[in-house]
């Protein structure tokens, strides 16, 4: 399995933004930074989450605690949504088990 990286440095200057900003998003926990020799690397898979923060940050001047709590609450959303999926995948088993046994 090849895993893509992008070189911080590079990010930073094509998207105009500061590497200390990666920095604090790695400090927080909020993506992972590969670092090999003397370059810091992104995976390419995080870049959605980096271009989010990064659209939070620079556009909508939302500090990093912001932009951590908002991080917090839309995983607990996604673990909420992902519950609620399995409720109803149990909940219409329920209800064609009940349906098959008034049927007998």
């Amino acid at each position: 399995m090849q895993t893509e990286l992008i070189i911080v440095s590079e990010y930073c200057h094509k998207c105009h933004i500061e590497p200390s900003f990666i920095e604090l998003l790695e400090e927080g926990g909020l993506i992972n930074v590969h670092t090999e020799g003397s370059e810091h690397y992104l995976l390419v898979s995080e870049l959605p989450d980096v271009e989010r923060y990064s659209r939070m940050y620079y556009d909508l001047s939302i500090n990093m605690e912001g932009i951590d709590a908002i991080h917090h609450l839309l995983e607990r959303m996604e673990e909420m949504k992902r519950e609620m999926d399995s409720l109803r995948k149990q909940l219409t088993l329920y209800r064609k088990r009940e349906i098959e046994d008034t049927d007998r």
